[in-house]
């Protein structure tokens, strides 16, 4: 096992294109880092660069206490799992698990006993004797993932491995993941598009946009202190909904104005967030997550009330999402432009804006009756709203947001 540090590295390809723009990052021994981000990101391109699989422009990478830049794919000690398998399809499951080994000149004896072990690791004993065409696709993975585990690297490196499965099997090849990563303790880097699989899987997600870190933190961090508008709107499904609105204060205490609502301010929030009370009397960008939200018959009496008309219901058996129109447009910024951008790509339908009225999403409890084209009262958890500078995209008060760098953050982008 090693730690794997980046240090100002970079990829810049022929013309000019920089795929990682100084990325710095450190990944601690025996953890599980996630790299994710959108289509282009930099994310894969930076797996592929603590590889060996592709040059460094610039910059230091180390695995271990030894940098290296200069060595081959085979002497950097990792193990590499891709989307695609790369099994050979001429040799059984057993042929390829021992592979690796016997290109080593690993003895016949030690092949056999760190195969069967990965097998029953794996839950692979049953099909040692198969080739991959017998296999589904799950078994397969785990036949890749096996080949990764017999040679007992330093790191493992992983390249998008469950996005060749169905939804179902994604779901419980993650929680075999989690459970290898416990029981073996390799430090591991793993690339997804799929912010959901970042979630749930790593130990600290690092979180990409066109080349730069944005932040990286633990999962629940993240979603609760985003550094700017674009983690925040790309972490968390549904994604947050965003407002320009306008903060007050008063006798009463501060209030955010947007759309035609009010919501109160705790002091709380104003105390938590250095630098929110020099926004008042100006506008900013509000930040609410769906998951802030409830039915107002369902909600705690402190929850501010909301009332709206839904648009469309989606009924997902232990919740329920209500999309509703609110009079304000869809937030311009650069941030907010990307995430539209990648969520284009990712969906072949949108649905249309309502004479351009921004579209809000609010999770509720499935005991809520509410359905299409209802007026619903809601209710907000007002000590949970986001606050970002309107020129910046910054998170207003977060702590690497206010210092324009630090261990969560370098170079933010917008």
């Amino acid at each position: 096992m090693a730690k794997i540090v980046l240090d100002r590295v970079d990829k810049v390809y022929a013309g000019g294109v920089k795929a990682v723009d100084g990325l710095d990052l450190e990944i601690r021994d025996g953890e599980f880092m996630v790299l994710v981000g959108p289509s282009g990101c930099g994310k894969s391109t930076a797996l592929r660069m603590i590889a060996g699989l592709e040059e460094i422009s610039g910059g230091k990478i180390s695995i271990g206490d030894q940098v290296v830049n200069d060595l081959a794919p085979k002497d950097r000690d990792i193990a590499m799992v891709f989307q695609n398998y790369a099994l050979y399809p001429h040799m059984t499951v057993e042929q390829n698990l021992a592979f690796g080994l016997k290109l080593r000149g690993t003895p016949k004896s030690e092949i056999k006993e760190k195969v069967r072990e990965a097998a029953r690791m794996l839950g692979l004993e049953q099909f040692l004797g198969r080739k991959p065409a017998a296999l589904s696709g799950g078994q397969r993975q785990r036949v890749a993932m096996g080949r990764a585990i017999v040679r007992e690297p330093q790191a493992f490196l992983m390249d998008e491995p469950l996005s060749n499965l169905d939804a179902k099997l994604r779901v419980s090849m993650r929680a075999s993941l989690s459970q290898l990563h416990e029981r073996l303790g390799v430090t591991t880097v793993y690339v997804t598009h799929d912010q959901v699989e970042a979630m749930t899987l790593g130990s600290r997600v690092c979180v990409l946009r066109e080349g730069k870190l944005q932040q990286v933190d633990t999962p629940q961090r993240l979603f609760d202190n985003p550094v700017n508008l674009f983690v925040a709107g790309f972490i968390g499904s549904p994604a947050m909904n965003f407002v320009s609105a306008e903060l007050h204060g008063g006798d009463g205490g501060a209030q955010v104005s947007f759309a035609g609502f009010t919501l109160p301010v705790p002091d709380g929030v104003l105390a938590d967030r250095p630098g929110l009370q020099d926004y008042i009397g100006r506008s900013l960008i509000l930040g609410v997550r769906p998951s802030d939200f409830e039915d107002a018959a369902h909600a705690k009496p402190e929850w501010a009330p909301l009332t709206v008309r839904s648009s469309v219901t989606e009924e997902l058996g232990s919740e329920i999402n209500v999309i509703f129109a609110i009079d304000a447009p869809p937030v311009e910024h650069k941030d907010t432009a990307d995430l539209a951008e990648d969520a284009a790509e990712g969906e072949s339908e949108a649905i249309p804006l309502i004479d351009n009225k921004a579209l809000w999403t609010a999770r509720v409890n499935s005991r809520s009756h509410v359905r299409p084209g209802q007026e619903v009262n809601l209710a907000v958890d007002t000590t949970r709203l986001h606050f970002f500078d309107p020129a910046s995209g910054l998170a207003i008060g977060h702590r690497d947001a206010a210092s324009g760098g630090g261990p969560a953050l370098r170079k933010p982008a917008g």
